[in-house]
């Protein structure tokens, strides 16, 4: 998919139509001291977030670990009351939903976990976790919820003998299966993945994330993909958003993001992927960041990255930088981009 440009200048998603729209979301979560439990401060652990998200595309959220990226997901799916923020899904405001009228609408957002086995009840077998969706939701599927799961567990590639084996009984990739399963049971429109592969062997690692673009392509899925693997974000998904210490730092489509990217910390991010291809790998330079990222208790002022930015000036520690498209659907949230057209070759940090 491409990203297009508005005549205000502001970037649009892949045409189509809008899914999901987030605006100013935040999400502080409050620090509390003394006898009387009085609040002393904040994690700021999302500060501000702007994007939409396309039916039927895949849109990753990258970044270091701390940044922010599991906080987001629990909240499209409201898992976690946003401070601030309207979360637009469908046309509709979810941002402050109660729990009971939020509840019909966890058919349509379903949520794709990290642990596949801390997110397994084991007392259950499959066959209880995989239905208990319907049962939840008090769907009636056509002949009867075993028969149904059966068919989910053939889905995602399993047995349906599976049904009445225990988490412990699989592998993690199996694990894995069976929690898409879940999540796949009442045909959801929206399906947040938390680092679906991560704790996974690279050898399942690329059957799961097969499955998924499968799946896709079957049911007409939208994914928000949450992930630290540069090298999988790359083959799965449409546009990518990067982000740091609570913000979105950069947000273009697959190609001009690893080709061209205008972000320092995303250069630096791309510059840490590893290549197979040994002639290639020598040439590649390796950006080294001074400094630990900030605490998100007390967040450097304006630009968060100015503190082990090789390019800050007076300006990013004064004035915050808004995101802004600086190419055809490529935005980036920076005084001093990287590869402009008719810009100077950008300057390196530490290499090596």
């Amino acid at each position: 998919m491409t990203t297009t440009e508005t005549e205000s200048g502001t970037a649009t998603p892949p045409a189509g139509e809008e899914l999901l729209k987030v605006t100013g979301l935040k999400k502080h979560f409050p620090i509390r001291q003394g006898l009387l439990q009085r609040q002393s401060g904040a994690v700021q652990a999302v500060d501000g977030l702007d994007f939409t998200v396309t039916k039927g595309e895949t849109f990753s959220l990258v970044g270091e670990s701390g940044c922010g990226k599991t906080t987001t997901g629990r909240l499209l799916t409201r898992l976690l009351e946003p401070t601030e923020g309207t979360i637009i899904f469908e046309g509709r405001d979810i941002s402050h939903l109660s729990e009971g009228k939020m509840r019909p609408l966890r058919k349509d957002v379903q949520m794709i976990f990290q642990d596949p086995y801390g997110s397994l009840n084991p007392r259950h077998t499959v066959g209880k976790i995989v239905g208990a969706p319907f049962k939840l939701q008090h769907v009636k599927t056509e002949g009867g919820t075993k028969k149904a799961v059966q068919e989910l567990l053939e889905l995602v590639g399993l047995s349906p003998e599976h049904y009445n084996r225990y988490p412990h009984e699989f592998s993690g990739g199996q694990r894995q299966r069976i929690g898409i399963a879940r999540t796949l049971a009442l045909r959801p429109k929206l399906i947040v993945a938390d680092e679906p592969v991560s704790a996974l062997d690279v050898s399942i690692q690329a059957q799961v994330v097969n499955l998924l673009e499968d799946l896709q392509n079957e049911f007409d899925l939208t994914y928000v993909m949450i992930a630290h693997d540069l090298s999988v974000v790359r083959h799965v998904s449409d546009r990518v958003a990067v982000m740091y210490l609570g913000k979105i730092v950069e947000i273009a489509d697959r190609v001009s993001l690893y080709e061209k990217p205008m972000h320092p910390y995303t250069l630096a991010l791309l510059s840490a992927v590893p290549i197979p291809d040994t002639k290639r790998r020598g040439k590649q330079e390796r950006i080294r960041l001074q400094g630990d990222v900030p605490s998100p208790i007390n967040p450097p002022p304006a630009c968060r990255f100015h503190t082990r930015c090789w390019k800050a000036q007076d300006i990013c520690k004064t004035v915050e930088p808004p995101l802004l498209q600086i190419a055809p659907g490529h935005q980036t949230a920076c005084h001093f981009p990287e590869n402009q057209p008719g810009a100077e070759a950008p300057r390196k940090a530490t290499t090596s």
